[in-house]
């Protein structure tokens, strides 16, 4: 039998809360001279901190109503909040290796950029391609295949959830959804690293069109328009920038 939908107001105010904790937090580190600090163990360990920040001001929010049915629905548990958590920690653990796989091709990126001259004039290509990357997933299938599983929280957790080996499970189960929402906006999280990674009102819009995307009745009518609007800006860098 599907668990009762509670009240679940504190709840949802804890994780907004967090939410907005993340947020003051990447406020206070672009302002920090750690902000932009790269290479070695050290890089890797402070990009992956600022990384998972980033994910959970940017992600957790569009995942609220997944956290949320999940907590309803282990509300009738003692551990109802250790499991929650471990549903959360296997959500940002796949984001957390998706940052690895970000952190390693921006090093190529980097070394391409300083082993190549004609590169480093011509960074708007960088910025071209990506844009193009973005739009083009857009009208993917897998695209479409993600997003639908994250429209439909209850139906992941119905089929994912059956209460035994609980921690572990609830784990998987938040690794799984990660998966999804990896495969569904990982080319909009790019999108970052084209304009300002401590840019904070670009990454408020591009976490309000996750959001909206994934959660709101009429999201998935955006999904279209948004990759005309990418290939779109691809083209414009490509005449502007290009010289066509």
């Amino acid at each position: 039998m599907w668990p009762r939908i509670a009240d679940r107001r504190p709840f949802v105010a804890a994780l907004a809360g967090l939410v907005a904790l993340t947020w003051l937090s990447l406020w206070t580190w672009g302002a920090s001279p750690h902000a932009h600090a790269h290479g070695g163990a050290g890089g890797v360990y402070i990009s992956l901190v600022g990384w998972t920040v980033m994910v959970v001001a940017m992600m957790l929010p569009t995942t609220f109503p997944l956290v949320a049915l999940f907590h309803s629905f282990v509300r009738a548990r003692i551990n109802r909040a250790r499991l929650t958590a471990t549903l959360v920690a296997g959500y940002l653990w796949t984001w957390t290796l998706f940052g690895l796989v970000v952190y390693a091709f921006s090093q190529l990126a980097h070394a391409a950029i300083e082993q190549s001259a004609w590169l480093g004039d011509n960074l708007w290509v960088l910025a071209a391609a990506t844009f193009l990357l973005a739009g083009l997933y857009q009208f993917s299938g897998l695209k479409h295949l993600c997003l639908e599983k994250c429209r439909s929280p209850l139906a992941f957790i119905l089929e994912h959830w059956h209460g035994d080996g609980e921690s572990e499970e609830a784990f998987r189960l938040g690794m799984r959804h990660g998966v999804h929402c990896v495969g569904c906006c990982w080319s909009l999280m790019l999108l970052m690293f084209v304009v300002s990674l401590g840019n904070l009102v670009w990454m408020l819009a591009l976490a309000a069109v996750m959001a909206v995307e994934k959660n709101v009745s009429w999201g998935r009518r955006l999904t279209l328009p948004l990759g005309v609007l990418l290939i779109a800006s691809s083209v414009a860098f490509i005449a502007t920038e290009g010289g066509v």
